[in-house]
């Protein structure tokens, strides 16, 4: 065998084992793409945050009124202001509303659980929480809500800030 055959030879094994090197990168290659999108990471975890479901009245300012809209709130928050003014509005004859800031009531916060601010509950006169809401939710939804809970049917969107049994 000659020289010409020998490094011809050698040549095309040099070839093979650099044609399957290739190979093999491009499949790892595959196999890695396909295993990450399998592997989706999972969402980011969201707060949840608790509504109280019962309130005992006489915590509350809200005389005779069958219904009670509290806001819970805090000095510190600043969208407190805008949820207050949106819910004041809705104090009547038969809708009794107070706002109850940390600082002043913070036994009734803890006593309710309450650990985010604005946190609106709309409550019957036996306590049951009938609508909630956690942040700031629009006047036209907070105000349907609560006309949902006074009279089931009233509202296009019936579910809007009621509570889960």
């Amino acid at each position: 065998m000659g020289t010409a055959q020998f490094g011809a030879r050698e040549s095309e094994g040099h070839m093979e084992r650099v044609l399957l090197a290739v190979v093999l990168i491009v499949v790892a290659g595959v196999v890695a793409f396909v295993l990450r999108r399998r592997q989706r990471a999972a969402a980011p975890t969201q707060p949840r945050w608790a509504v109280p479901m019962q309130l005992d009245r006489a915590d509350f300012d809200a005389g005779a009124r069958p219904w009670l809209v509290a806001v819970f709130t805090s000095r510190t928050c600043e969208s407190c202001e805008r949820v207050t003014a949106k819910a004041a509005v809705l104090a009547s004859d038969a809708v009794s509303y107070q706002e109850v800031p940390f600082q002043e009531r913070q036994d009734l916060h803890e006593r309710y659980g309450i650990e985010a601010v604005p946190t609106i509950v709309v409550a019957d006169e036996e306590g049951v929480v009938r609508a909630s809401f956690v942040g700031v939710p629009t006047a036209t939804d907070l105000w349907a809500a609560v006309a949902e809970a006074r009279q089931p049917g009233t509202s296009p969107e019936p579910g809007l800030g009621s509570v889960a049994p």
